[in-house]
C-alpha cells in the first residue's frame, strides 16, 4: 500500500529524512518496497480550461480542443483523451516544458493540425498511475496558475503490509505504529463519536456468521460533483482515481481510517436492506460493468427486489452514485474475513475494500468511519444526515486477555529487558495492563480491538522485540558440531547427481507425484486415489517416467528440437504403495539443437548418449540385455554387480512422438554412496603410450576386454581407452562374426621417468593375457 508522508504528518511527527523512517519501519517488520518523490514543480505547466472541442479532420481517435491559460490567447491543442467535457480544467504543458518522463513539449503538427502544447494525464506529470485520460482538476483551480501550486512536493512510501497486520492499512494506523516506535504522541486522534440514535428497523442480517454487524445512514439532498482540490490531491497521491465527491469521500475515509464504506443511490433502493447469502447462479452487475454469476456461499447486500452489492467486495452498477443522485445511503459494516477472501478469489474480483476486509478491520472503527464520511459529505456535498443510524447485528468482542511472563520474555529475546521497558513498549502499542504483576513475574494485558493478531505470549514478546530493536541484541554462537546423518548423505548425493547431470547437458524438471486420468506409458499399474481432487490428480505414480513423458510431449509441441531431462523424486510401488526414491532420465532429438558451423551433419541421440549421461552418476556402470514392457533395446542397468534400474528405447507403439525416445529409471537408494573427491598434484613425470589392436569374436564385449586389461592391476598402467572399432561391410576384412578394436594404453610412474624397456615388459604381459583369456588375434 502507498502512504503519503504529508498525510502521515497530520497524525504524528516523522523523522526528517524519509530514509530514516523507512529503516525504522523495516527493522520493526514493516517492509519498505520503494520511496517515491512526487510533486509537480514543472516549469511551463499551468492550469487551463477547455472552451471548445471538435473532431480531428484527419484522425478518428483525436480531437481538437481550444483552451484558455490566462495569457489572453486561446490555444489550439490536439488531444487523444475522451474523459473531459467543456468547462473542465486540466493541466496544460506549454511549448518548452520538460515533463518528468523526459518528454519535451514542442509546437508541432499532428496529422496536419497544429498543436500548441499538450494536455496532460496524471502519469505524465508524475502525480499518479492513471494513464487512461486527462487529469481533471478541481473547479476552483485558478486558470493560469502553475501546476506546482496545486500539487506541492510530497514523498510516497510503498509499504509491504503482511496479512496479519490489517491495522496498518490506513494512514492513521501506520501513524499509530510510527508513534509507538518513535515514542511520540499522536498529533491527532480519531474524533469521538457524537451521540446518535440507533434504529433496528430498515436493515436486517440473514447471514449473521458472514456479517456480524451492518449499519446504514441516509443522507439527503447531496450535490454530486467534482471533489475539492485538497481531497483529490490526497487520494490521487496514493494511486486512487478521483470519480466524484461522494465516492472520493468514501475512498478518503478508507485510506485515512482503514474502514471501507460504500454509498448507494438511495432513490434506486426498494424496501428493507437484507444482508444475506446469494442464490446459486444469481446474476450480479458490478460497478465495473461486468456481470458475475454468484454462488450460494457468496454474501450479498440486497433490497427487496435484487442484490445491490457483493458484501465487502463491490457495489452494484444499478445503485451506484451518479451525477443525478440526490440522496445516498451510506453503508459501514464488519464482514467475516474468510468469506470476503474466498468470494474475491472465486469471482476474480479484488478491490481496495476486499483487500482490507479479508485481513480484518477494526470493529470499533466501523461507526467512526461512518460518522467521518457523513461529516465530510455534509461539508463537501451539502447533504443532510438522518438523525439515526439503522443497524443490525452486534460488533465482535475485543480479543481475550494475554498473560506475559517477564522471565520468558528475557529467555526468548536472549537478553534481560527491564519490566518497566516491556510495559512501556506494550502500552505504546495500545495494550493496557489489566492486572498488576503477579508474584511469579507475569502480567495480564488487554488487547486492543485492532490487534487481533496478538493471541499468545510470544506475540507480545515479538512486539517488545520489534520496538526494542533486534539490532540491539548481541550475537551469540549457538551452533555446535553434529555428525552427518543418513539424510545429510542422501541430500549431498542428490546434489552431486544434479550438478553432474546438468554438466552432461540435461535439464532438471519437477513433475507431480499424482497422475491424471489420461495415462502415458509406465503408469498402468498406478494406485488409484479414493477421493481425487480433480481429473488431473487421480493416482500415485509408480514410475518417475510417467511424469517425464508428458514433459517431452509439451516440449515437442512447443517446437523443441532436443529434449534432455532428468528428475529425482518419490514413486509409489504397487500394490502396497511403498515409497522409493528414483532417478529418471529421458533423451530425445538431435545431439545439438542447432547445426555446427564446422559440420552440416547432425545425428540423433542414441543409447550411447544415455549411457554416457548415466556414467556421470553411476560408478562401475554396465548395461546387460533384458526384456521390459514398453521398451525395445531394453537393458538392465548395473552398478558393479548390483542391478539398480532399467533403461532402453521406448517402443514406437508407446511413443506419440517422432524419433527414438531413450529412457532410464534407477532406484536411487541402491546407488553406491559416492566416495569423497580426491585431489592430487599435477604429474611431474611424462607418460608413455602404446597401442594394442586386436581381432576378437563379436560376442566379446568391450567390458570384458577392459577387465582383462586392468585385472590383475598393472602398477605402471594409468588408463586404457578404446579409440577405434571396425567390422567392415558384413564382417568383410576381418572375417565373419569378428571385429577389430584398438586401445590406447597410457603408462606412468609418479616418482620417476619410465624406461622403454619397463613399458615394453608391462605391455607384453597385457597382450599375453588378451591372447590367453579372450583368444584375441593381435595385430602388429
Amino acid at each position: 500500500m502507498k502512504f503519503s508522508l504529508n498525510w502521515l504528518r497530520e497524525f504524528v511527527d516523522l523523522p526528517e529524512k524519509p530514509g530514516d523512517l523507512a529503516e525504522l519501519l523495516t527493522l520493526a517488520g514493516v517492509e519498505m518496497k520503494k520511496i517515491e518523490t512526487r510533486g509537480a514543480k514543472i516549469d511551463k505547466v499551468v492550469v487551463s480550461q477547455i472552451t471548445s472541442s471538435s473532431r480531428h479532420p484527419n484522425a478518428d481517435r483525436l480531437t481538437v480542443c481550444e483552451v484558455e491559460d490566462d495569457s489572453g490567447l486561446k490555444r489550439q491543442i490536439v488531444c487523444g483523451a475522451t474523459n473531459y467535457k467543456l468547462g473542465d480544467k486540466v493541466p496544460l504543458a506549454l511549448p518548452g516544458a520538460k515533463l518528468p518522463n523526459g518528454l519535451e513539449i514542442r509546437k508541432n503538427k499532428l496529422r496536419g493540425v497544429e498543436s500548441e502544447g499538450m494536455l496532460c494525464s496524471p502519469i505524465e506529470l508524475g502525480l499518479g498511475e492513471d494513464a487512461a485520460g486527462l487529469m481533471i482538476l478541481a473547479p476552483e483551480a485558478k486558470i493560469g496558475a502553475a501546476i506546482g501550486d496545486l500539487f506541492p512536493g510530497n514523498t510516497i512510501l510503498d509499504v509491504e503490509i503482511t496479512p496479519n497486520r490489517g491495522d496498518l492499512l490506513s494512514h492513521f494506523g501506520l501513524a499509530r505504529e510510527i508513534a509507538a516506535l518513535t515514542k511520540k504522541k499522536m498529533r491527532a486522534e480519531t474524533r469521538p463519536l457524537k451521540t446518535v440514535k440507533f434504529a433496528k428497523s430498515g436493515v436486517k442480517i440473514s447471514a449473521t456468521r458472514e456479517c456480524p454487524f451492518f449499519s446504514a445512514r441516509k443522507i439527503d439532498n447531496v450535490k454530486v460533483g467534482p471533489s475539492p482540490q485538497w481531497l483529490r490531491s490526497k487520494i490521487e497521491s496514493v494511486g486512487i482515481r478521483s470519480i466524484n465527491n461522494i465516492v472520493d469521500i468514501s475512498n478518503f475515509v478508507m485510506l485515512e481510517l482503514g474502514q471501507p464504506t460504500h454509498a448507494f443511490d438511495a432513490d434506486t433502493l426498494r424496501g428493507e436492506i437484507n444482508v444475506q447469502l446469494a442464490r446459486e447462479g444469481e446474476k450480479f452487475l458490478a460497478l465495473g460493468g461486468r456481470t458475475y454469476s454468484l454462488r450460494a456461499d457468496n454474501l450479498v447486500v440486497a433490497d427487496e427486489e435484487r442484490a445491490i452489492g457483493i458484501g465487502g467486495v463491490m457495489g452494484g452498477a444499478d445503485t451506484g452514485v451518479t451525477e443525478s443522485t440526490k440522496n445516498v445511503l451510506l453503508e459501514a459494516a464488519y464482514f467475516l474475513p474468510a468469506n470476503i477472501r474466498r468470494t474475491a478469489r472465486e469471482l476474480n474480483l479484488p478491490s481496495d475494500a476486499s483487500y482490507r476486509f479479508e485481513r480484518g478491520v477494526d470493529p470499533k472503527m466501523v461507526l467512526r468511519a461512518s460518522a467521518r464520511a457523513t461529516e465530510l459529505i455534509g461539508e463537501i456535498a451539502g447533504g443532510t444526515a438522518a438523525k439515526e443510524i439503522r443497524v443490525a447485528g452486534k460488533l465482535p468482542e475485543n480479543p481475550g486477555d494475554v498473560s506475559l511472563s517477564y522471565e520468558k520474555c528475557d529467555r526468548v529475546v536472549g537478553i534481560a529487558i527491564k519490566p518497566k521497558i516491556v510495559d512501556a513498549i506494550l502500552s505504546a502499542f495500545g495494550l493496557s495492563k489489566s492486572k498488576s504483576t503477579s508474584k511469579n513475574g507475569s502480567s495480564t494485558w488487554k488487547i486492543p480491538s485492532y490487534r487481533r493478531d496478538l493471541q499468545r505470549d510470544v506475540d507480545l514478546v515479538e512486539e517488545v522485540l520489534r520496538a526494542y530493536g533486534a539490532n540491539k541484541i548481541p550475537g551469540a554462537e549457538r551452533g555446535r558440531y553434529s555428525p552427518s546423518s543418513a539424510a545429510d548423505h542422501a541430500h549431498d548425493l542428490e546434489s552431486t547427481w544434479r550438478s553432474r547431470l546438468a554438466a552432461a547437458g540435461l535439464n532438471e524438471v519437477r513433475t507431480s507425484k499424482l497422475l491424471p486420468r489420461e495415462r502415458f506409458a509406465f503408469s498402468e499399474s498406478a494406485i488409484e486415489l479414493r477421493n481425487p481432487l480433480s481429473e488431473d490428480a487421480v493416482a500415485l505414480r509408480p514410475s518417475i517416467l510417467a511424469g517425464l513423458l508428458p514433459v517431452l510431449d509439451r516440449n515437442i509441441r512447443a517446437g523443441a528440437e532436443r529434449v534432455a531431462i532428468f528428475e529425482i523424486g518419490r514413486t509409489f510401488i504397487p500394490p502396497a504403495g511403498k515409497e522409493e526414491r528414483h532417478l529418471g532420465v529421458l533423451l530425445w532429438g538431435n545431439i545439438a539443437s542447432a547445426p555446427d558451423w564446422r559440420s552440416a551433419q547432425s545425428r540423433n541421440l542414441d543409447l550411447f548418449d544415455l549411457k554416457g549421461a548415466l556414467a556421470s552418476v553411476i560408478p562401475n556402470l554396465s548395461f546387460r540385455s533384458s526384456n521390459f514392457p514398453d521398451l525395445v533395446l531394453a537393458a538392465d542397468i548395473y552398478s558393479g554387480d548390483r542391478m539398480i534400474g532399467f533403461g532402453g528405447q521406448l517402443s514406437p507403439a508407446r511413443a506419440s512422438v517422432p524419433g527414438a525416445v531413450l529412457v532410464a529409471e534407477l532406484h536411487a537408494d541402491l546407488l553406491a554412496t559416492q566416495s569423497a573427491e580426491k585431489f592430487r598434484e599435477l604429474e611431474r613425470f611424462p607418460a608413455i603410450t602404446r597401442d594394442i589392436a586386436m581381432i576378437v569374436p563379436e560376442k566379446v564385449t568391450h567390458e570384458e576386454i577392459q577387465r582383462v586389461i586392468e585385472n590383475p592391476q598393472e602398477p605402471l598402467l594409468e588408463s586404457a581407452e578404446l579409440f577405434d572399432l571396425f567390422t567392415g561391410e558384413g564382417g568383410a576384412g576381418v572375417g565373419g562374426g569378428r571385429r577389430s578394436l584398438a586401445y590406447r594404453l597410457t603408462y606412468r610412474d609418479r616418482s620417476r621417468t619410465l624406461t622403454s624397456e619397463e613399458v615394453t615388459a608391462a605391455h607384453a604381459k597385457i597382450r599375453e593375457r588378451l591372447r590367453r583369456e579372450l583368444g584375441a588375434e593381435l595385430r602388429e
